[in-house]
């Protein structure tokens, strides 16, 4: 299937197309499907491993996902198959292959995201590491010059201080790791763009860039708190008197928790028309969130950027990716 012109309606979208090119001229990665037993998540599956992006391996119940391959004319001959009996057996079935260095993604399937993020996030024998484990939606917004990152609108609900402080870490390296340039521009975003006690947000977002000035968060330029539209906006930083490399231009939105990053995505994707892939950092190896809402595009886009970001750490630290 060619994904030429699957843009939603018919839209290019140039963003995701250079990262979808770029992974093509990076090795495929082995990629653990996790449950992949409906038509969209399938779909998914056999469209990313037809551009040489990924190389499946499909765990879950092996006649269940036979069933749907077939009923949807898939050809899933070439991909291995391990068989669990249900979803939540799928989920540590995956991670404990991962711990077995027998892949170098994870991607869910049509299980329920918490299904998954519990057996990741487990203390014995998840996917932990010394980074707090975070989400970043990088969205293609048709009406922003930018690739834009929203973060966290899925993982965290309440972050404290030091969890924020690893979700921007997170995405200022996947930022840099998937080709996007250096010291991208990230806006710590609040209702305001003053300072006040009687908005927690705005006292955090202070901080991180206190933060970054001590060097505690490395290769981003932070500026914060700022509100959404002198972020995103050079005429209403401008109106504002907010004079700053980030004002305006931003390139990565970081939330005040879950549910604001969450109603910002949704608002950008049906009222913007936007794209949103997802990828969840800070695990021993990049996860690939997707739901039966994105388009053909967003889920090549959420492979491709996890490709990417594998590839970077297998360069970057060998001994950690092996």
């Amino acid at each position: 299937m060619s994904l030429q012109g699957d843009t939603g309606e018919g839209r290019p979208r140039p963003k995701y197309d250079r990262l979808i090119t770029a992974a093509k001229h990076v090795p495929s990665a082995v990629t653990i499907v996790v449950h992949p037993c409906d038509e969209t998540s399938l779909t998914g599956v056999c469209e990313a491993a037809e551009l040489g992006i990924i190389k499946p391996i499909l765990v879950g119940p092996a006649g269940k996902i036979k069933a749907t391959a077939e009923s949807h004319k898939l050809n899933i001959t070439k991909f291995e198959i391990v068989d669990a009996p249900h979803s939540e057996a799928a989920a540590a079935k995956a991670v404990e292959m991962i711990h077995a260095a027998k892949g170098e993604l994870l991607m869910k399937g049509s299980l329920h995201t918490d299904e998954l993020m519990k057996c990741v996030t487990a203390g014995a024998g998840g996917l932990r590491t010394n980074r707090r484990i975070s989400h970043v939606f990088v969205m293609d917004v048709p009406t922003y010059a930018e690739t834009l990152f929203i973060t966290d609108a899925a993982i965290n609900i309440f972050p404290d201080l030091d969890a924020k402080r690893d979700i921007v870490q997170n995405a200022i390296d996947l930022f840099v790791e998937i080709g996007l340039g250096s010291h991208p521009r990230v806006a710590l975003l609040s209702a305001v763009e003053t300072v006040t006690t009687k908005i927690p947000s705005t006292i955090e977002a202070a901080a991180l860039c206190k933060m970054a000035d001590r060097g505690q968060i490395r290769g981003g330029l932070l500026d914060g708190p700022l509100a959404f539209d002198n972020a995103i906006d050079p005429q209403a930083a401008e109106i504002k008197g907010i004079k700053s490399a980030v004002a305006g231009r931003a390139q990565i939105l970081v939330v005040p928790d879950l549910e604001a990053g969450n109603m910002l995505a949704k608002n950008l994707t049906f009222l913007a028309k936007a794209d949103a892939a997802g990828i969840v950092l800070g695990a021993r190896v990049p996860i690939v969130l997707t739901s039966r809402a994105d388009s053909v595009r967003a889920r090549m886009a959420s492979c491709a950027i996890a490709v990417l970001h594998a590839d970077a750490r297998r360069r970057l630290h060998p001994v950690a990716a092996a």
